[in-house]
Formats: structure tokens, sequence, C-alpha cells
């Protein structure tokens, strides 16, 4: 009994033995053991490297939309400065001009009248003192023709001064325009200004041609009385009658 009672005692101890052993580290906690996967680390870097672009992304979406909202503001800025006044102005003075024209203005009616009046075919059975007043209103009109044009001219001349300050003004700023409307609107004006030279041009030949056209019509009509005159002159009966012509007084002593 004694022999297997030492055996039971042995197993036992030998039994016993690694709980005992293991009795320390079963005692340890939980949470003061740290492990590191290195897997796991590098997915979350990755991820905070993803977040942190799209974040960039978006701030840099939203840079774009503020430029291009600007540059929107900028092309839809209107031109702080216009010339229309200016330009009216000028071509206002030179129709003035124009609407001063001496007899025969520029008008259709007026214009027909006169051809057929004045600067028709000499009136057969018109006075001399007829034919007379008739040229002489013939060449009236075609000095007032000369003079009109001659002011037309200079009021064209003293626009120039004024066109070319617009000119350097629009140019200024075309050259300095912030926008797509603003280049566009000085553009225009710059048009305007062209359109304001060509119609100062265009009054110029107007007066000019009609000064030159008074003059051919009244040449015209001084060869047509002429011949009127010369046929009224030779005409027998009514021609030039002879007689006799006293050149001294008879003295009495």
């Amino acid at each position: 009994m004694k022999r297997y009672r030492s055996r039971a005692v042995r197993l036992a101890a030998a039994l016993l033995l690694p709980s005992v052993a293991l009795a320390p580290m079963l005692a340890t906690p939980a949470h003061a053991i740290i492990v590191y996967d290195p897997t796991n680390y590098a997915q979350n870097v990755l991820q905070a490297a993803r977040a942190l672009q799209q974040i960039n992304n978006q701030i840099t979406s939203l840079q774009n939309q503020a430029t291009m909202l600007i540059n929107q503001a900028r092309n839809l800025a209107s031109l702080p400065y216009s010339s229309l006044q200016q330009l009216q102005q000028s071509v206002q003075r030179t129709q003035q001009l124009l609407s001063q024209a001496q007899g025969i203005a520029y008008n259709l009616q007026n214009i027909d009248q006169a051809f057929r009046t004045t600067y028709g075919n000499a009136s057969m059975t018109a006075s001399e003192q007829q034919l007379v007043a008739q040229a002489r209103e013939r060449w009236q009109n075609t000095v007032g023709g000369l003079q009109d044009a001659m002011r037309v001219q200079a009021g064209v001349v003293g626009n120039i001064d004024t066109n070319r300050a617009q000119m350097s003004a629009l140019v200024g700023q075309s050259q300095g325009a912030t926008g797509a409307l603003q280049a566009t609107q000085a553009g225009n004006q710059l048009l305007a200004l062209q359109a304001q030279q060509l119609a100062d041009l265009t009054a110029v030949v107007a007066a000019n041609g009609r000064a030159q056209a008074l003059a051919d019509a009244e040449r015209s009509s001084a060869a047509e009385q002429g011949r009127e005159q010369r046929r009224r002159f030779l005409t027998p009966g009514s021609g030039y009658q002879p007689g006799n012509a006293r050149m001294f007084q008879n003295s009495s002593n």
C-alpha cells in the first residue's frame, strides 16, 4: 500500500507542476499585450492618403470654380467709358450745316420745283427783266452752294480734333479691358467712331456735289437763256431799231 501511495503522490506532483509553472502567465492582464500588424498599418496609411488626396482635389475644384466665377464677372463687366454723346454731337453739327443749305435745299420737291422754273427752258414770253432776275437767282444759288460746301468742310475739319481724342480714349480702354464684354464694347465704339467719320465724309461729298451740280445747272440755263435772247434780238420787228442820235445840244448865242 505504501508503494502504491508514493506512486500516487509522485504522479500528482508531476501533474501539478505544469499548472504551477503556467500560473504567472495566466495571471498577466490581457491589455498589457501589444500586437503590431504591419498589413493593417499599411492599409490605414493608404486610406488616410486617399482621404487627403480627395480633400486636395475638392480644394482645387473650389479654387477653379472661384477663378471661373471671377473670369465670368470680368467678362460681364461693362466698359466704364462711352463716347456716344460726343459722336452724336459731331453728327448733329454736320446735320445742322447740311440743313442750313441756301437756295435749293436737300429736298426732292424743292429740286424738282427749281428745275421746272428757275433752271428750266427759257420762257419765250418772259420779259427781259424776268430773264435777268432768273439769271441772278441761279447765280446766287451757285454762290450759296459753294459757300455751303465750304461750311460743311470747315465743320468736318472741326470734328477731327474730337475724333482724335475719342479714338485715343477708346484704344486705351480697349487695351486695358478686363474682360470680353469691355473689349467688345470698346470695339463697338471704335466702329461707331468710324461710322461718324464716314458720315462726315458723305456730307462733304454731298455738299461738293451739290455745289458742282448748281454750277453746271447755271451754265446750262445761261446757255439756254442766251439762245432765247439771241433769237429775240434777231427776230425782225422786235430787234434793234435804228434812229437819230443827238450827240451835242444846240447852243444859242
